[in-house]
């Protein structure tokens, strides 16, 4: 008898440590987001940007893993600008490692600037001469070009205006890339292409 009056105690004690323990598992996200929500009224800019930054990491890159870190870095922006208008995110991607390896200060001895190598309206490439005065007149300038995310907008409406005009992505990639040199800028790219898929 004395055996049963410990042990029925015993069993209410454990049945209640179940439950207490197994409201704490559920109710932590719960808690979580209270505390995020009370975050966002107190301070809407900063917990705004910091959700934005956590559901951009859990947004998986879609531009193929083989290519380098240095141009994976600029995962978002590529595909932006790429879903934007229309671009499959490798084929920039491959343009990009091309011409500037995913350095964003980089600078052509031709005077291209940033990551797509776009010839701007000043610097160097203000001395190429067309039949109706300077070449890139109508080109942003290079402090524009030098910022990663206006480079890539630019670059990547450039190569699809290109693409539109001239019926594909190889005759596209020509115009895109140096003059005098055939298509081997063009197939240099889509090598690139095939080969990081």
């Amino acid at each position: 008898m004395n055996v049963q009056k410990a042990i029925f105690p015993g069993i209410i004690f454990g049945i209640l440590s179940l439950i207490w323990i197994a409201n704490l598992l559920t109710a932590t996200p719960a808690t979580a987001k209270t505390e995020e929500t009370a975050a966002g009224k107190n301070n809407p800019p900063e917990a705004a940007a910091a959700m934005q930054n956590i559901a951009a990491e859990d947004v998986e890159c879609t531009i193929s893993a083989a290519y380098p870190e240095s141009i994976r870095q600029w995962c978002s922006v590529i595909e932006r600008y790429a879903g934007e208008h229309g671009l499959d995110p490798n084929l920039i991607s491959a343009v990009m490692l091309q011409e500037s390896a995913g350095k964003s200060d980089a600078y052509s001895k031709s005077g291209a600037v940033g990551l797509m190598q776009v010839m701007p309206r000043d610097g160097k490439a203000s001395g190429f001469m067309c039949i109706n005065g300077p070449c890139f007149a109508d080109r942003p300038s290079m402090d524009e070009l030098f910022d990663p995310e206006y480079n890539v907008s630019y670059g990547t409406r450039m190569l699809a205006g290109l693409i539109q005009r001239r019926g594909g992505v190889r005759d596209a990639l020509k115009s895109y890339g140096p003059k005098d040199v055939g298509y081997y800028y063009a197939d240099i790219v889509l090598g690139i292409f095939n080969s990081y898929q």
